[in-house]
């Protein structure tokens, strides 16, 4: 899976695209080598980067915490890395 890598200590990079303003929640697919997910935040503020971190800490039943934003800040293309999570897990939540 291009868009998921096995960091040394166990954690989980995942490639994100995110459509902010949609209406819904939700992971849509793929969209090249990331997973397109759609967050009905505003790009503005850093609502939508909350809205992913958030996303996945309830989607994934984690801590905030353990949801970091590595790269992206103001793209619509991110790295978040998940730590406290099994690939297996993810794959579940993606597909």
């Amino acid at each position: 899976m291009p868009y998921l890598q096995t960091q040394p200590d166990g954690s989980l990079l995942l490639s994100l695209y995110v459509q902010p303003r949609s209406g819904q929640n939700a992971i849509v697919g793929l969209h090249g080598d990331a997973v397109k997910l759609r967050i009905n935040a505003p790009p503005v503020d850093g609502k939508a980067n909350k809205a992913v971190i958030a996303f996945f800490a309830k989607a994934l039943k984690i801590p905030k915490s353990a949801v970091t934003l590595r790269s992206g800040q103001q793209s619509r293309m991110k790295k978040i890395l998940l730590s406290g999570v099994d690939e297996e897990q993810l794959r579940g939540l993606i597909e």
